[in-house]
């Protein structure tokens, strides 16, 4: 098992519901990283900005849903990308959108994972444990 470097976990998700789903997940897979969340696409990059310029600590994994409400998580991902300071920064997409165009357009913008919310929660929260277990105790993450 690998040590993660400092940071936190980065959350773009606007329903109160899968967010709380999240916590849970995180609690189960005792992480011991701090979680931040921001509801729309904007307030991600805000948050993203402000680690940029050394006022607030970077983050080590952003996990992104598409649909949210202003700037969405596409749009989002694309600015992201475009960003020299976030390009290895790991992104995980986890999403109601099945739809082919969505997980085609995420790979080409660069998103390292692409996950489809599943419907039922005992599931839900096993998609979430494993896929914290991968890139938050299992991989190696950049140091920023």
């Amino acid at each position: 098992m690998s040590i993660s470097p400092p940071g936190y976990l980065l959350v773009l998700e606007d329903s109160d519901e899968d967010f709380d789903t999240l916590l849970c997940a995180a609690r189960r897979s005792m992480l011991p990283h701090q979680i931040r969340r921001a509801t729309t696409g904007d307030e991600c990059l805000e948050m993203l900005e402000r680690s940029r310029n050394g006022n607030d600590d970077a983050p080590l994994l952003a996990l992104m849903d598409l649909n949210t409400p202003q700037t969405d998580g596409r749009q989002a991902l694309q600015s992201l990308r475009q960003n020299p300071n976030f390009r290895s920064l790991p992104v995980v997409i986890l999403t109601s959108s099945g739809n082919p165009k969505d997980l085609d357009y995420c790979y080409q913008q660069g998103a390292n994972a692409y996950h489809t919310k599943p419907v039922d929660y005992p599931e839900y929260l096993e998609t979430l444990q494993r896929i914290f277990e991968y890139w938050l105790q299992g991989v190696v993450l950049p140091s920023n």
